[in-house]
């Protein structure tokens, strides 16, 4: 990739990177807001899984092929959100995804980018069967909820992808395409995911 090309793409990072903030920054208003005077509370960056990666112990046979220094740095995930249940001790974490799309006056090509494509780390065996410990929502249900915001939630290639990949777990994305409405995020989360965080 060429100079310009590369000042190009960091403009559109820049840009995407902001725009992904205020995306953020709403959702979390919203859902404090709705949480107040309840057992449930959301926690920006939270921490605990900050460390995963690093305390993955290898095997000597893997070891041995790998640049393999003493452990001392931490790596790990911190996910946008996580949404507490203080009375049951359950956690759903929580990941926004704005990006760009394909939509009315655009091209096919406006949706382009790989943000939703990132957060399919969440269904990995190994980092489920982690958000699930700490999670303590059970094995029946994903331990997550993905929110994608901007264009892509109206695109049409997009939105088919994302419906296939999570296949009967509906409850546990929501195509927030109007970041304003702050009803149909809660009304979403109220439908879907509230009872899996009450249940004992």
């Amino acid at each position: 990739m060429g100079t310009r090309a590369l000042r190009g793409r960091e403009i559109w990072q820049d840009a995407s990177g902001e725009k992904g903030g205020a995306a953020e920054k709403n959702f979390y208003e919203i859902l404090k807001k709705e949480f107040e005077g309840t057992e449930f509370r959301i926690r920006p960056k939270p921490r605990e899984l900050k460390g995963i990666y690093s305390k993955v112990e290898l095997s000597d046979d893997v070891s041995k092929k790998i640049y393999n220094p003493k452990v001392t740095w931490i790596h790990g995930i911190v996910p946008d959100y996580a949404i507490d249940n203080t009375k049951t001790g359950k956690t759903l974490f929580v990941e926004i995804k704005r990006q760009d799309g394909w939509v009315e006056g655009k091209k096919p090509s406006a949706g382009r980018g790989n943000a939703h494509e990132r957060s399919n780390k969440l269904f990995t065996p190994g980092l489920l069967k982690v958000l699930r410990e700490y999670g303590k929502l059970g094995n029946d249900v994903l331990p997550f909820w993905v929110v994608f915001q901007g264009d892509i939630a109206r695109d049409p290639k997009r939105v088919r992808e994302i419906h296939l990949w999570y296949g009967d777990h509906l409850a546990h994305f929501f195509m927030w395409s109007d970041s304003t409405d702050g009803a149909a995020l809660i009304n979403h989360f109220n439908k879907y995911l509230r009872k899996l965080m009450t249940k004992e």
